[in-house]
């Protein structure tokens, strides 16, 4: 049927496009001089944004490594939205000297409604305009002794939007938070770094990112509330004409789910976030493209383009039209054969990435050779368990849920 022609004509076009820009990526990655930023003075004043709801395990290691920062400390305030505690997040934050909000709201929850009501609150009191920038991170992170000094670099060289290198606490635990941290890293080396050597946008990964006081007060505070608040941040803000910048010396580590429960709940989320974000941005996205001829509004229809749900769509109406008698069952047998060479094809592709993230970045990933070895033949298990999350995803009513952390 001409359905079906259709959508293997465009899961074919969207899928060597993006194989195509994944391996021009990687090529800059490997060929080319990253991107470094020139000494700045170390004048900014800065505010820590930082959403927790029952983190009193790791909240102390976040605030410590902000407070052994390189950065000049009286220039950096850390603000704090206690979100829905019921333990001593907030009193172990005031302890530490961090300023506290305490939010209870069980109809809007997620980080995005707990950013909101923390810049709100700010905003109201007019402390929101002592700062020039504002930094957003998990209660589960912690940073590098000079991650704060050199983000200032890049944000004194014009950038009023900054992602950073996102590293992991707890990659070698086990085969889950492996694959996790894996993808971070290698979302770090081989894309975002490439798309600064290209002169293209970046785009924001959850935690570890910088927004200019400007960018605030445009948003007037903020505004994002998807599944994936830090995917729609980055949307919104190319289709502003804001260039989303990387710094990759400025390193930050998180703790990565262990438990393949866990793993899949917050990927689930993740997917529904992404269908999201593609639903309300993706036609104003393929419009600036067409229009603007912006590079980077490509690029990021392609980051948000629905490719394992719609593959999961065509295969799906592939046999339910067989079993109606619209189309044949060999000529549908043939397309599954297809699909499972393209299967076998991304396994070993798979695994080849892994390894060549390891070999690229085996300074910044503390496991053993042992250890590295196996996780670099789980990643492809880890990565392929997406086609039934995508699957669910399509259906069900994904809610943003805690992650229990235990500060590796």
């Amino acid at each position: 049927m001409v359905l079906l022609s259709v959508l293997d004509v465009l899961l074919a076009i969207v899928g060597a496009a993006g194989l195509l820009y994944q391996g021009v990526c990687i090529l800059v990655s490997l060929f080319s001089k990253p991107v470094r930023f020139p000494d700045a003075p170390m004048d900014k004043r800065f505010a820590v944004l930082i959403s927790a709801r029952n983190e009193s395990n790791v909240i102390g290691n976040l605030i410590g490594s902000i407070h052994g920062q390189t950065y000049p400390t009286d220039l950096i305030d850390i603000w704090l939205v206690a979100d829905n505690c019921t333990d001593d997040t907030a009193d172990v934050a005031r302890s530490l000297g961090c300023h506290v909000i305490e939010r209870f709201n069980q109809e809007q929850i997620g980080k995005g409604y707990a950013l909101t009501y923390l810049l709100d609150r700010m905003q109201s009191t007019g402390e929101a305009q002592r700062y020039d920038a504002f930094f957003v991170f998990d209660a589960d992170n912690r940073l590098d002794p000079h991650y704060i000094a050199e983000m200032n670099k890049a944000f004194q060289s014009g950038f009023r939007i900054l992602t950073s290198y996102r590293n992991s606490v707890n990659l070698s635990d086990n085969w889950v938070s492996s694959g996790s941290a894996l993808w971070f890293i290698r979302e770090s080396r081989f894309l975002n770094s490439s798309r600064m050597r290209l002169g293209t946008s970046c785009h924001v990964g959850g935690t570890g990112f910088m927004f200019s006081r400007e960018i605030m007060n445009r948003n007037k505070g903020w505004k994002f509330h998807l599944l994936t608040e830090d995917l729609e941040f980055t949307m919104d803000s190319v289709l502003h004409g804001d260039r989303v910048g990387y710094c990759g010396t400025a390193i930050l580590y998180d703790e990565q789910p262990v438990t393949f429960r866990q793993s899949w709940r917050q990927r689930l989320r993740w997917s529904k976030g992404f269908l999201q974000v593609f639903r309300y941005y993706g036609p104003a996205l393929i419009k600036r493209a067409v229009r603007e001829r912006d590079f980077s509004a490509v690029d990021l229809t392609l980051l948000i383009c629905p490719f394992m749900v719609l593959s999961v769509i065509r295969v799906t109406l592939g046999l339910l039209f067989a079993a109606f008698g619209f189309v044949t069952w060999p000529s549908q047998l043939a397309s599954l054969t297809n699909w499972s060479s393209v299967i076998v094809t991304s396994i070993l592709s798979l695994m080849a990435l892994a390894a060549l993230t390891i070999i690229v970045e085996r300074d910044q990933i503390g496991a053993t050779n042992k250890e590295l070895f196996a996780y670099v033949l789980s990643f492809p298990i880890y990565m392929l368990s997406y086609v039934p999350i995508s699957f669910q995803a399509i259906f069900s009513k994904a809610e943003w849920k805690p992650i229990v952390h235990k500060g590796s």
